[in-house]
């Protein structure tokens, strides 16, 4: 219910001073119906009117003002002032949501706070022909400047201290891609790059229970495609030569071991300083 994550997101944007921001998404009917059971109607229109909501909630929670949002998916119109956890420093909570598909991109581009890429659609190409012109057309349909709606690279991303732990995270993604190329609403990138017989390739796999074998499919030119790929010393320019220019910020992954924190710290200071 978005009433209750906005009480969370409040209380979080409360203890963290301000740092908090809300992710969304729709995830996949597969999972939606076959792992949560629950429903899946009309994904764009719930995600646009649960942006929307929340914002209402959020504005009541600050003002003590009425709340009423009546949507067609979504009616909030009773908060009483026990249920009101009242105002905080730091009211504006970015609403981030993840989007892939044109209409939920444009939907994102015209009310969001920003978009957060899914891995399988994060290569540079993609990002430059695809993903930023439907955020444009959704941010020139509602009159906002692109601007105001930070993008966030959700990247797959190989990196470790030495090459030989670099080979191994490398075939760490090479499964994931092999698992999330399983699912046709991923293959539009895979359209972009003339590779949608492999995700073809692997739903029949998924189909077959071949589990195994999925990561066979994802030769290294895919790999290389969708991975940026380096040691903690290399791994900053290597992002930063790949995304420059398209976004100021990017998912970096923690460690596997806490004893290569301070590598990845570094890094990530490489990253943040350019």
């Amino acid at each position: 219910s978005p009433m209750v994550v906005a009480v969370a997101a409040w209380d979080l944007q409360h203890l963290s001073g301000g740092r908090f921001e809300l992710g969304l998404g729709t995830q996949v009917k597969g999972n939606i119906v076959k792992r949560y059971s629950a429903r899946w109607d009309s994904p764009v229109p719930q995600l646009r009117e649960y942006m929307q909501s929340l914002k209402a909630i959020f504005h009541s929670f600050q003002t003590g003002e009425p709340l009423s949002f009546e949507g067609e998916h979504y009616q909030f119109t009773k908060l009483q002032p026990f249920f009101n956890p009242g105002p905080i420093d730091h009211p504006k909570i970015p609403v981030i949501a993840g989007a892939v598909g044109p209409a939920m991109t444009k939907m994102v581009g015209a009310i969001a706070d920003g978009m957060i890429t899914h891995p399988t659609n994060t290569p540079p190409r993609y990002i430059r022909e695809v993903a930023l012109p439907r955020l444009q057309k959704g941010a020139d349909k509602a009159g906002r400047d692109l601007s105001e709606v930070k993008l966030i690279l959700g990247a797959l991303i190989a990196t470790a201290k030495d090459t030989k732990s670099l080979a191994a995270q490398r075939e760490k993604q090479r499964s994931m891609l092999g698992f999330l190329y399983s699912t046709p609403s991923y293959w539009p990138s895979l359209e972009l790059f003339g590779w949608q017989q492999r995700g073809e390739q692997l739903l029949a796999m998924t189909r077959e229970g071949n589990w195994q074998d999925m990561p066979k499919i994802i030769d290294d030119a895919m790999l290389d495609a969708f991975v940026p790929s380096g040691t903690y010393s290399d791994i900053a320019d290597v992002i930063i030569d790949r995304y420059q220019g398209l976004s100021t910020m990017i998912n970096f992954p923690l460690p596997d071991d806490p004893s290569d924190d301070a590598l990845a710290a570094k890094a990530i200071a490489q990253l943040q300083g350019k």
